[in-house]
C-alpha cells in the first residue's frame, strides 16, 4: 500500500511540473510567439502574463539594449513591439527569473 501511495504522488509531481514547464516549447516560444526581441509592458491587451520569481523559473530572461535575438534575450520598448506582457502576481502564462548571463531555458 505504501508503494501505491509513493507512486501516486510521485507521478502527481511529475505531471504537474510537466504540464507547467510545458508553456514554452522546445524552440523556445509560448503560443507561437518568439520569446526574444522587443517587449512591451501593458496593463491590459497583454500577449502574455509574466510573473517574476527567483526560483523553478520557466526562461531565463536577459534585458539587453539592442539586437534581442536569442532566446530570452529581451528589449524593452514603448513602441514597435513583436509581443506585449502585463507582469502579474497569480495567473501567469510563463514565469521568468531575470539574469546577467546565460538567458533562456
Amino acid at each position: 500500500m505504501k508503494h501505491v501511495i509513493l507512486l501516486s504522488t510521485f507521478l502527481l509531481l511529475i505531471s504537474f511540473d510537466i504540464s507547467h514547464a510545458g508553456n514554452i516549447s522546445a524552440d523556445c516560444t509560448y503560443n507561437g510567439i518568439p520569446l526574444h526581441g522587443k517587449v512591451k509592458i501593458v496593463e491590459n491587451f497583454e500577449d502574455i502574463k509574466v510573473k517574476v520569481v527567483e526560483n523553478f523559473e520557466d526562461l531565463k530572461v536577459k534585458p539587453v539594449q539592442h539586437f534581442a535575438n536569442s532566446c530570452g534575450q529581451w528589449q524593452f520598448v514603448d513602441n514597435f513591439e513583436d509581443f506585449k506582457i502585463k507582469f502579474v502576481e497569480n495567473f501567469e502564462d510563463i514565469s521568468i527569473k531575470y539574469v546577467d548571463y546565460f538567458e533562456g531555458m
